[in-house]
């Protein structure tokens, strides 16, 4: 059997395996659509992974279409899709060639892509043929220097044009970098139809506890400075301190699930912690009009992950310069401040997570043209800050006055008219 172009390139430069968490990352953008849509993976073989977590994400009304990857027969592919039995095998099909496939809402590479520059390249070229308007493309190259270079580099330039997301699998041997590319707008009104994207930047401990990936680099470097105080000075106490802060920074970036609230006219919260202030304002630098913008302050103690407050696209991101007063005063409208702006069925809608006394990094992980679900986890600032939603005043009402206790993803803090 004779592949095209855009699938020789896979396993260039050896196998790669793809792990369980890999997979689901790969496929993590068949998994959020709610509609009925129709995915294609290529490079597809019986025991792959990709192609487990693909099948495992299908819902009633989807279809999938699979190109078998160079080292398995179609006829293999169509034997194992069989054995999954009557509702598995009406939803999968399985063609010989790519070029006998047909445009899908979301492409999937099943294989990553190892090969030089030029020959990524081609591979992604001949990959966005059968993309859908608005079609997001998800492919993976591994992580580690040295021989996928040139695959990393093609990635990284495809990624900083028409990237929607990049997670980091760890958990994966070796470690890959997922890449989600869109190469034609997507309409901002199907957000609303997309559940919150799966991220494996959180590191599960329970089924409904997570660590950030922050959490787990700060940790590590607690107990590295424990380890070299011990080490270089066996007779003193002091290691302790850092070993004995490693658990509480960890769990400062602690990343519960939430239950989002399925009403489509809800506004919920941004972050965790205390309504600070609700106000109407005008901001030349959102648009005409009167804006309606809820603050909430969150300490030390408060979860510090931050949620998108409405399903929406992503237009634009800035970050404003500014002090690091306490972000309880006043003097906090001044601190640094990253806005988030979001395009909704609504209108315009921004978020901003802004410093505080402690607070010094912002972290933001959704890039221009990404498309959040409500409730969506986005980013989060380290240590006490402030999180305030910008709404059309217009358009919402406030639920929420100053003093309420809310939740990031679960309280609704307005509601759209």
């Amino acid at each position: 059997m004779t592949q095209s172009p855009a699938v020789r390139t896979f396993g260039r430069s050896g196998p790669v395996r793809i792990g369980e968490r890999a997979a689901r990352t790969l496929v993590s953008e068949l998994a959020r659509i709610n509609d009925p849509k129709a995915a294609l993976l290529v490079g597809a073989t019986p025991e792959s992974a990709v192609l487990a977590a693909a099948i495992e994400a299908l819902l009633p009304g989807d279809t999938l279409t699979l190109v078998p990857a160079d080292s398995t027969s179609s006829a293999a592919l169509r034997e194992h899709v069989t054995a999954q039995g009557r509702w598995v095998a009406d939803r999968v099909r399985v063609v010989d060639t790519l070029a006998e496939a047909e445009p899908a809402a979301v492409v999937v590479a099943g294989e990553p892509l190892t090969g030089t520059a030029d020959e990524t390249r081609a591979a992604v070229e001949g990959l966005t043929k059968y993309l859908a308007d608005g079609a997001v493309l998800s492919v993976a190259t591994t992580a580690t220097p040295g021989r996928t270079a040139g695959a990393a580099a093609e990635l990284d330039r495809q990624g900083a044009l028409y990237g929607v997301g990049v997670d980091l699998v760890l958990r994966n041997t070796p470690p890959l970098r997922v890449y989600r590319l869109r190469y034609t707008p997507a309409d901002a009104a199907s957000a609303a139809r997309l559940a919150p994207a799966y991220r494996p930047s959180s590191v599960p401990l329970t089924r409904g506890m997570h660590i950030d990936s922050n959490g787990v680099a700060a940790a590590g470097i607690a107990l590295g400075l424990a380890a070299v105080a011990r080490a270089t000075r066996p007779k003193s106490k002091l290691w302790l301190l850092p070993a004995l802060a490693a658990a509480p920074v960890a769990a400062f970036f602690r990343d519960p699930e939430r239950d989002v609230p399925e009403d489509p006219s809800a506004v919920v919260a941004s972050a965790d912690g205390r309504v600070l202030s609700v106000q109407r304002l005008h901001d030349e630098r959102f648009g005409e009009g009167e804006w309606l913008r809820i603050a909430v302050f969150l300490s030390v103690l408060d979860v510090h992950v931050n949620r998108a407050p409405v399903a929406g696209k992503v237009v634009d991101y800035f970050v404003a310069d500014g002090g690091f007063a306490n972000a309880m005063k006043p003097a906090a409208e001044h601190n640094v401040a990253a806005y988030t702006v979001l395009d909704t069925a609504r209108g315009t809608v921004v978020v901003a997570q802004r410093t505080g006394l402690i607070a010094r990094r912002i972290v933001q992980r959704a890039p221009i043209g990404a498309l959040l679900a409500r409730g969506e986890r986005f980013g989060l600032i380290r240590f006490g800050s402030r999180t305030d939603v910008y709404l059309p005043a217009d358009a919402a009402e406030p639920l929420v006055g100053p003093g309420d206790k809310v939740v990031g993803g679960a309280s609704v803090i307005a509601r759209w008219r």
